[in-house]
C-alpha cells in the first residue's frame, strides 16, 4: 500500500511536471528580523537580496537575552506584533534566528502556525492536534487553511548562514543527479517511521535514486538530496557532501532543542551541508507521526513544493517540532 501510494504520488509528478503550481514565492514570504540581535540583522539584509523580498514583508521585532524558550504570554505578543505587520497573502513566515525555538513544550514554529497546544505539556508523549496542511494539495496555506507555515532560519554563525541561504538559492537552478537515503538503524525505538520509506528505485525523470537501507551510517556519499535515520547522533557526518536543497533529519527525542547537549541538535545537519531540517524540542516518545514521512516529503518535494512546504506537509503531528532552514529550496520546482 505504502509503495503503491509513492508510486501513485510520483507518477502523478511526471505527468504534471510542466503545469503543476508553483508553490510558495518570495512575495508570499514574510521574514522576521530581531533588532536586538546584530547577526539577524545582518542575515536579515542578506536574505532580503538574496531572495528579492519586498520590502513590505520585512517585520522588525526585538527579543532580547536569545532565551531558548518563551513563556505563554510572552509568545502572544510575539505573534501579535508580526501578524500586524502581514498582509493576507502572505502565507509563510521565516524567522531569523536560533533562539528562541521553543514556546512552553512546543516548538515555536508550530506555536507560531497551528497556535500553542499548552495541554500537550502535562503529558508530552500524548497524541498532539493534527495539522490540517498533512499532505495536503493547497499551495495557499493561509489562503485555504488560515495557517502560516512557519520557519527558523538559523544565525549562530554568519558565514554558516550565508552559505545555507547560497544553497537555498542554488537549488532553483537545475535538479543534478541525486540519490535519497533513508536508513533503518540497530536503534530500534528511532525506527518507528521506517515502515513509512520506500523501497530502493530509479526515478530517472528526477535524476534521483532511492538508497532504503538498513545500516547506521554513511559515509564519503557526495550526492545527497535527502537523508533520513533514526539515531540519538549521527556519525560520519563530515564525510558526506549535500547537495543544494538537500533535506535531511533524524528521528530523536531533543533534535529540535538546537542549542542542548543531550542529543545531536538538528543544527548539525545544516553545518554539514543540508538545506532544511527538522527535530522536536521536548520528549514526543516515538509516535511516527510528529516526524516527518518519508513517503509524504519524498513526494511532495518531487512535485515542486519548497522545502517549508514539503517539511510541513510531512508532518501529522508537527506541535513539538521546529523546522529549519532556508524555506524557498525547491530543487524539483522546473
Amino acid at each position: 500500500m505504502l509503495l503503491a501510494a509513492l508510486l501513485l504520488c510520483l507518477t502523478t509528478a511526471a505527468r504534471a511536471q510542466f503545469v503543476a503550481p508553483r508553490g510558495l514565492t518570495a512575495a508570499q514570504l514574510a521574514i522576521v528580523i530581531n533588532d536586538d540581535e546584530p547577526n539577524s540583522v545582518e542575515i536579515g539584509e542578506y536574505y532580503r537580496k538574496a531572495r528579492g523580498i519586498p520590502a513590505a514583508n520585512i517585520v522588525h521585532v526585538q527579543i532580547p537575552h536569545r532565551p531558548r524558550k518563551l513563556d505563554a504570554d510572552e509568545f502572544e505578543a510575539l505573534k501579535a506584533k508580526i501578524d500586524a505587520k502581514l498582509a493576507p497573502e502572505i502565507q509563510a513566515v521565516l524567522m531569523l534566528w536560533t533562539a528562541p525555538y521553543a514556546v512552553e513544550c512546543n516548538a515555536i514554529t508550530a506555536a507560531y502556525t497551528l497556535g500553542l497546544d499548552s495541554a500537550l505539556c502535562a503529558k508530552p508523549c500524548a497524541p498532539s492536534k493534527p495539522s490540517a496542511y498533512y499532505n495536503a494539495a493547497s499551495t495557499r496555506p493561509y489562503t485555504d487553511l488560515k495557517l502560516r507555515l512557519s520557519m527558523l532560519l538559523p544565525i549562530e554563525n554568519v558565514e554558516n548562514a550565508k552559505a545555507l541561504i547560497d544553497r537555498g538559492v542554488a537549488s532553483g537552478f537545475a535538479a543534478p543527479q541525486a540519490s535519497a537515503y533513508f536508513l533503518q538503524t540497530s536503534d530500534l525505538a528511532r525506527s518507528s517511521r521506517a515502515r513509512f520509506f520506500p523501497r530502493s528505485m530509479a526515478l530517472p525523470q528526477h535524476k534521483l535514486t532511492i538508497k532504503t537501507l538498513q545500516a547506521d551510517s554513511i559515509e564519503q556519499v557526495s550526492d545527497i538530496m535527502i537523508y533520513q535515520t533514526g539515531l540519538s547522533s549521527v556519525p560520519k557526518l563530515n564525510t558526506l557532501k549535500f547537495l543544494p536543497g538537500a533535506l535531511a533529519d533524524h528521528l530523536t527525542s531533543y533534535g529540535g532543542d538546537l542549542l542542548g547537549e543531550g542529543q545531536m541538535s538538528s543544527l548539525r545537519w545544516l553545518d554539514a551541508g543540508a538545506t532544511a531540517s527538522y527535530g522536536t524540542v521536548t520528549e514526543p516518545c516515538n509516535h511516527w507521526q510528529k516526524f516527518p514521512n518519508s513517503t509524504v516529503l519524498l513526494g511532495q518535494y518531487l512535485r515542486g513544493a519548497s522545502a517549508i512546504e514539503a517539511y510541513w506537509k510531512s508532518v501529522a503531528w508537527p506541535a513539538q517540532g521546529v523546522f529549519i532552514g532556508e524555506p524557498l529550496a525547491a530543487p524539483y520546482r522546473h
